[in-house]
């Protein structure tokens, strides 16, 4: 396989640290490959095994990188003296929402573009996703992003297959390009990779070294269902605020016709326009985000905080939220429930 180590070397892996980048994936990247092959031995017999993989930073230029929360990451090398790497990891990095890339990395860019050409694995996480939207290498591909950035990719990038629900996306030629979605999809991918190359029981050691729990359900349980939905049409905004008090009551839809003052099928087209949501998903919307809070926050069974929403049928609603999150409303407050429970005692 492309990119394989020979035996008996380390596997070069560049992380590429850009203005703004996250400094904990930068970090935390760097701790996993760095880890690989040695801290099993050393935790479970007191002895490290054998390193399989060389991390090290590279920039553009040879001075310490500013990360989005200030931390200064120091490099070891250039893109133009480092040594030629076999997979290049490229953490995320403050952008925001419905902006892309284009134009700010056009050195990193062209590097990214080069290592690929001599055959090495690209892997990226979140925003730096646009980033291989811009050097043209996910053209007519599917791929995957923070949840928040989804529209932006598609916007920018129209070509590209975009699935904002997966975690973790395998793409391109040879498989030749790895893509994370948002927040720890980072762990996906580091373990994704070592598993790759340096085998299967080794990822699942490190993954119990570090106790990273596999996304397996995706990003949908943790996005948001209505992000980027406000809108700069005074009347539908006026309808949005009218939804967020009464998105129970009944005939909401009919409601928010009433109070546009427009003929029905002219407040159809212009609310979906405005916000990218028929009125009836945007009460859909509304009405699943509230039962994710109350699923985080309390106790309150499945049918009645279906009847608290504006559902008469429990079933329905658990049939929508398991369409929409991904998971059912028991799994959902198993999952995003226990920091309540941890802090109640």
């Amino acid at each position: 396989m492309v990119g394989e180590k020979p035996a008996g070397d380390l596997l070069n892996v560049a992380i590429l640290a850009v203005p703004e980048v996250t400094a904990s994936a930068l970090y935390s990247m760097y701790d996993l490959f760095a880890s690989t092959g040695r801290d099993w031995g050393f935790i479970t017999t007191g002895v490290p095994g054998r390193a399989l993989m060389r991390p090290y930073i590279v920039a553009n230029k040879g001075e310490a990188v500013r990360s989005s929360n200030g931390i200064l990451v120091t490099p070891h090398y250039t893109l133009d003296d480092c040594p030629p790497p076999a997979i290049v990891c490229v953490p995320d990095f403050s952008l925001k929402p419905g902006d892309n890339c284009a134009g700010s990395f056009d050195h990193e860019v062209a590097w990214l573009r080069g290592c690929h050409d001599a055959g090495a694995i690209l892997a990226s996480v979140c925003t730096s996703n646009m980033m291989l939207a811009e050097a043209g290498l996910l053209d007519g591909l599917d791929a995957t992003i923070h949840w928040a950035y989804a529209k932006s990719l598609s916007n920018h990038y129209p070509t590209i297959r975009v699935h904002p629900g997966r975690a973790l996306v395998v793409t391109g030629p040879g498989q030749r390009i790895v893509l994370a979605g948002g927040g720890t999809s980072h762990h996906d991918l580091a373990l994704y990779l070592i598993g790759r190359f340096a085998g299967l029981q080794t990822a699942l050691e490190l993954g119990k070294v570090y106790l990273i729990d596999w996304h397996d359900a995706g990003q949908l349980p943790f996005a948001s269902l209505l992000v980027s939905r406000q809108t700069s049409d005074g009347l539908i905004a006026k309808c949005q605020e009218w939804a967020a008090e009464h998105y129970a009551d009944p005939s909401p839809v009919a409601a928010m016709t009433r109070l546009s003052g427009l003929p029905e099928r002219t407040f159809m087209r212009r609310f979906e326009k405005a916000t990218g949501l028929s009125p009836l998903q945007y009460v859909h919307s509304l009405r699943l985000e509230e039962a994710k809070q109350m699923l985080e926050t309390g106790d309150l069974p499945i049918e009645a905080i279906a009847q608290e929403i504006g559902y008469e049928d429990a079933s329905f609603l658990a049939r929508m939220f398991r369409r929409k999150v991904g998971l059912t409303p028991a799994e959902y407050r198993r999952r995003f429930g226990s920091l309540r429970r941890a802090l109640l005692g």
